[in-house]
């Protein structure tokens, strides 16, 4: 029997069999993704997933869910999927029938309709309303809902396309409204316009009637940075343009264009988040930055007159201070005041901090949960509109969600709406824990599921850990409906590289630190057998996107700690990622394999080329969607070709649309999560007759 090809290998990286696997839409490559998604729904498809997939959608297109809503004018716009309206309705009312239990909504556009008669797999990417008038549109529709979008003019009182109005054809990127004859573009279409992460590289002023090929160039960035955009500046009456240079994805600068020509640099930190209304800054540190003559720890929150800012004053007021698990994740203004959003030790908190001439005065949003999920947003999507209304979504992970209305004067906010219960969660509880890592860091989890440890329970773990994104434990209908209701444990880990605590916990799980993830990841699966909740080959881990590489390590690093590994959308070639669509944008988060000095480290953590054959190695779906123009689907179809090629349990699932998700319709997420839970129970030995030894 020949022996299997192990290739590509760290000794020889380049040296890549599969890569015939990255022509998305090559026949060929079509028909092998083809051939291997018959496999898997051959091994795991059948009456059970049926029951699921209908389970999920009937819930997902339940009447009664919550719309969420943002206002434009004197309209709160939503758009409505179900069972019907597959694709979605854009539609409209007003904030009395909204808060009413029957609320009377306008249709502005049926997406299932506009698909249908222009045979085109449109998916709404969103839209930008002209401010002022609110009557105009800009239309952001996808084809199988990927990140590149065509641009189109759309009429809101006539709730018509615009004959002859703003067109863009399909391309990564977008528009602002200056004004109505005039938006900013910010597209890759075009000869060298997009950068090498594939977004737009300039700024153009498109005034109406004219071709896109033929607008000024106002903004130009160097082809190696990350993109450029740039808005209109609607604090200001002089009609400002913002335009900025992302230049990777934790660092930007931003300039100001003044209508008669003159271009200023904001003088702040390149790694810095900023947001500005009614002449007040506010700004945060990625990094420390010592300005004004004083220090200040990264994640520092700090506000200025902004006027007196771009005068040169530096005399700042520290508005809130970080400490090692308290740290501010975001802030935004809202009608005159800045609200943060803080989690101390994971505990929600948001504070009020209002400027005025005798400097901030403090308060606290009144009558908000303070355990739980706590989210907080602006009801206005235009700062400068914004009448000082919030709205806020209150969970956790055995309560569903209820959206209320607040403002800073309010004694306590306003239940607008309560979402439907989606599973029963009787007899479960929720738990907070904290494993030790491999280096003696303290990483936290959250642990839903049945009191008492029986040393087999069927756990599902999650965990992402990177892009300073924070997973928080959510009200989650799948993983509730499909592995909770049936007796199962939920596990949500809290892994270095995401942004529970600040940037020192996201700087310690990114580039050389990526591998710390993965550790804190399996550290925690240690930690559920050593506490008697269940045992290795009973843990099904399930990641996406970052959460690839995570998933693809634990099959490379500690199989043994694990019954079955369910790997979605994944990132996964650490090779070729920055060659890939957008994957030099990431390049901050993990290095660049081009240089030496990164490969060395991002060598050890790339599964693709560590894979060998190991039979006990835990069995593993990878699964992804064609239309994904964000990760390249070829990193799930040459993970999975490498590892079938060495004998491993190993299988493919590919959507043929559905961008960077896991379906574009409620109907298709539901199956995708369905395929992937019956494959992790089956792995892990659990069906409906219960646990096999």
């Amino acid at each position: 029997m020949p022996f299997p090809d192990p290739r590509p290998t760290l000794t020889a990286p380049d040296d890549d069999p599969y890569l015939w696997l990255e022509a998305v839409d090559d026949p060929v490559a079509v028909a092998w993704v083809e051939a291997r998604n018959a496999e898997t729904r051959a091994a795991f498809d059948g009456p059970e997933v049926g029951a699921d997939q209908d389970a999920l959608a009937e819930i997902w297109d339940r009447p009664d869910n919550i719309a969420f809503v943002s206002r434009r004018g004197a309209f709160l716009y939503n758009l409505w999927r179900d069972a019907i309206h597959t694709r979605g309705l854009w539609r409209r009312t007003d904030m009395a029938s909204f808060a009413s239990d029957t609320p009377t909504w306008e249709t502005v556009l049926d997406l299932d309709a506009l698909a249908a008669s222009e045979s085109e797999d449109w998916v709404s990417q969103g839209a930008v309303v002209l401010s002022e008038s609110h009557d105009r549109a800009l239309l952001r529709l996808s084809r199988g809902g990927g990140d590149a979008v065509v641009l189109r003019e759309f009429d809101l009182v006539a709730k018509t396309f615009v004959t002859d109005g703003f067109v863009l054809p399909e391309a990564k990127g977008g528009a602002r409204w200056i004004d109505r004859d005039t938006v900013l573009l910010s597209s890759a279409l075009g000869e060298g316009m997009a950068t090498t992460s594939g977004y737009a590289r300039t700024v153009r002023r498109w005034k109406r009637g004219s071709a896109w090929q033929d607008s000024e160039v106002i903004f130009e960035i160097p082809k190696d940075h990350m993109s450029a955009w740039g808005e209109r500046d609607h604090d200001d009456p002089r009609h400002r343009i913002l335009l900025v240079d992302q230049m990777d994805f934790f660092t930007a600068d931003v300039w100001l264009l003044d209508a008669d020509g003159g271009r200023t640099r904001v003088d702040l930190p390149a790694d810095s988040r900023y947001a500005w209304e009614k002449g007040w800054l506010a700004v945060r540190g990625r990094s420390d930055w010592t300005v004004g003559g004083h220090t200040h720890p990264a994640g520092t929150v700090l506000g200025i007159s902004f006027d007196r800012f771009l005068a040169d004053a530096r005399d700042f007021t520290v508005l809130f201070r970080p400490a090692e698990r308290r740290v501010c994740t975001g802030f935004f203004w809202a009608n005159g005041s800045l609200v943060v959003s803080v989690l101390d030790d994971l505990a929600p908190l948001h504070l009020l901090f209002t400027p005025g001439p005798q400097g901030w005065t403090e308060s606290s949003l009144a009558g908000l949960p303070e355990i739980g999920v706590v989210s907080v947003w602006r009801l206005d999507e235009e700062a400068s509109e914004s009448d000082g209304t919030l709205l806020v979504s209150a969970q956790d992970p055995l309560t569903p969600a209820t959206l209320l209305r607040t403002n800073r004067e309010a004694a306590a906010p306003t239940i607008l709406k309560r979402a439907p219960v989606a599973f029963n969660a009787d007899g479960l509880v929720v738990t907070r824990h904290e494993a030790i890592s491999n280096d003696g860091v303290r990483v936290p989890y959250t642990q839903i599921g049945p009191q008492g440890e029986t040393g087999e329970a069927p756990v599902h773990l999650y965990g992402y850990g990177g892009f300073a994104i924070t997973q928080q434990p959510v009200y989650r209908t799948g993983i509730g409906k499909l592995w909770l209701e049936r007796g199962g444990t939920a596990v949500i880990a809290n892994l270095r590289g995401g942004g529970e605590f600040g940037t020192p916990w996201h700087d310690a799980g990114r580039r050389e630190g990526k591998a710390r993830s993965h550790d804190d990841f399996a550290a925690i699966a240690a930690d559920l057998v050593a506490r008697g909740v269940t045992r290795p080959g009973r843990i099904a881990a399930e990641g996406g996107s970052n959460g690839g590489i995570l998933i693809t390590n634990m099959l490379t690093r500690y199989p043994e700690r694990f019954g079955g590994l369910f790997c979605t959308i994944p990132l996964v070639d650490m090779r070729r990622y920055s060659k890939l669509l957008a994957g030099a944008s990431w390049i901050a988060e993990y290095g660049d394999p081009d240089v030496p000095e990164d490969w060395a480290f991002l060598q050890h953590i790339s599964a693709y080329h560590n894979a060998v054959a190991d039979p006990a190695a835990p069995p593993i779906l990878l699964a992804t969607t064609r239309r994904d123009d964000r990760v390249h689907p070829g990193h799930a179809r040459k993970m999975a070709a490498k590892l079938q090629a060495l004998s491993h349990r190993a299988w493919l699932y590919e959507l043929d649309a559905g961008g960077h998700s896991y379906g574009k319709t409620n109907r298709e997420r539901a199956f995708f999560t369905a395929l992937g839970y019956r494959f992790l129970r089956q792995a892990i030995g659990w069906t409906a007759d219960g646990l096999a030894a």
